[in-house]
């Protein structure tokens, strides 16, 4: 293959690639997206959040994702015990879309890929990055096996590393550095969901919490299929015995709410398994290059926040680019850094306070203030940059706070 030179090269073709090439390819600025994979491939993170609907609505992605008929997702559902905590994205604090998708990531990822390649974006998959060398202004030079086994080069002024859990750049670069998100670990399939119920129900994304450490997913798809997997402290996903899938039948079995229905049902695929998957970065940005979506930080499933920090990062690494390009002065610690790191420390705060048991105090036993589930609710949307919510704006202290009050109200000791 001949070698390459683009205004920016992206690496990997998820969300976050596929979201920033969009935008760069409506500003007329040359792109070529490096991708391992073969599409469609299998990849985790199939619930979105309503956030995502405005990155797609500002990159022209939105019209072909209506056509796919996804599942459509107006809310989620946590179920501890008998008790449930059921939030409506109509009825949050935020303005904002209220909806969004819960969906297969191979038909999603390919579809926003193949949408890109029709609007004439070069993509090469099956491609794999060896290495790359940046100049001291920032220009590169990244070295490409294609899926013949030929290297070539491809020149760039700019790069846009998306590659999610490759994690292209931190690895090169030792980016790299511990989660402050408690370790967890996660095991999961897809199902053919022949029980499914009729209606409301058998829609409905769901988190099932056996304990202030282990959650179920039950997320139903448009085409009859449902993802299902545990989230819970490393040593618990790993104290069970026996393949991955005697493993999670075995796990099932102590969802009270959910065994009925999947006891029986067969695995579309071996269970996949995902140890200690928290990571995060010394820096989001370098001269010469942006770490956008899990290339940069990977919290936790619990909130499904995975695709929405990868389309908001994808997106204003994308807008910052365009303006470096054209010689405007770009500021990438404020604009860039601070502002996904803002996102970041709201979502984070909500994982963190999840695992203390602070926040399923609020869902499971706080239901008696209204305007702070809507507060909540918007956060659970993905509007995490909205200033005007206090749950954002107090981040930090708030969910600690509520959670003593209603402590207190409910005589509860947590020390018991």
């Amino acid at each position: 293959m001949n070698d390459v030179k683009v205004d920016v090269l992206i690496i990997g073709a998820g969300p976050s690639g596929c979201v920033a090439a969009a935008y760069l390819n409506q500003q007329n600025i040359s792109v070529k997206v490096i991708e391992k994979s073969k599409f469609p491939r299998f990849v985790i993170g199939e619930s979105l959040l309503p956030r995502c609907m405005d990155h797609f609505e500002e990159v022209a992605l939105l019209p072909v994702l209506e056509q796919q008929g996804f599942e459509i997702k107006r809310g989620a559902r946590f179920i501890r015990d008998k008790t449930i905590c059921e939030f409506d994205f109509s009825d949050k604090f935020s303005e904002g879309y209220n909806w969004t998708w819960q969906l297969p990531r191979a038909d999603f990822d390919n579809v926003i890929a193949q949408e890109l390649i029709k609007k004439g974006v070069d993509f090469a998959f099956e491609n794999e990055v060896m290495d790359v060398h940046f100049s001291e202004d920032g220009s590169s030079t990244t070295t490409i096996k294609d899926k013949d086994g030929s290297i070539y080069k491809a020149y760039a002024n700019f790069i846009i590393d998306s590659s999610g859990y490759g994690r292209i750049l931190p690895r090169l670069l030792d980016l790299d550095k511990p989660s402050s998100i408690p370790e967890h670990s996660s095991i999961f399939s897809h199902v053919k969901d022949t029980n499914r119920p009729e209606g409301k129900e058998g829609t409905l994304i769901t988190f099932d919490v056996l304990d202030k450490d282990t959650w179920f997913w039950v997320i139903p798809f448009s085409n009859g299929n449902t993802s299902l997997g545990f989230v819970g402290k490393t040593e618990f996903i790993n104290s069970f015995e026996g393949t991955p899938s005697e493993r999670l039948r075995k796990m099932i079995k102590r969802s009270d709410y959910y065994n009925e229905r999947f006891k029986d049902v067969e695995f579309l695929f071996e269970p996949k398994i995902i140890q200690n998957y928290s990571k995060s970065v010394k820096q989001l940005y370098g001269k010469g290059y942006a770490l956008t979506g899990n290339s940069a930080e990977f919290l936790d499933p619990v909130f499904s926040s995975g695709v929405t920090f990868a389309t908001e990062s994808g997106l204003k690494a994308a807008k910052l680019i365009a303006k470096e390009l054209k010689n405007e002065v770009v500021d990438w610690e404020n604009d860039y850094s601070n502002y996904i790191k803002e996102g970041v420390n709201v979502f984070a705060s909500y994982v963190k306070e999840w695992y203390t048991g602070n926040l399923q105090t609020i869902f499971f036993e706080g239901e008696g203030n209204p305007e702070i589930k809507r507060q909540i609710c918007s956060v659970l949307a993905g509007y995490v940059w909205d200033q005007k919510n206090p749950f954002v704006k107090n981040h930090d202290r708030l969910i600690k706070t509520v959670a003593r009050i209603i402590e207190m109200e409910t005589g509860k000791n947590r020390s018991e």
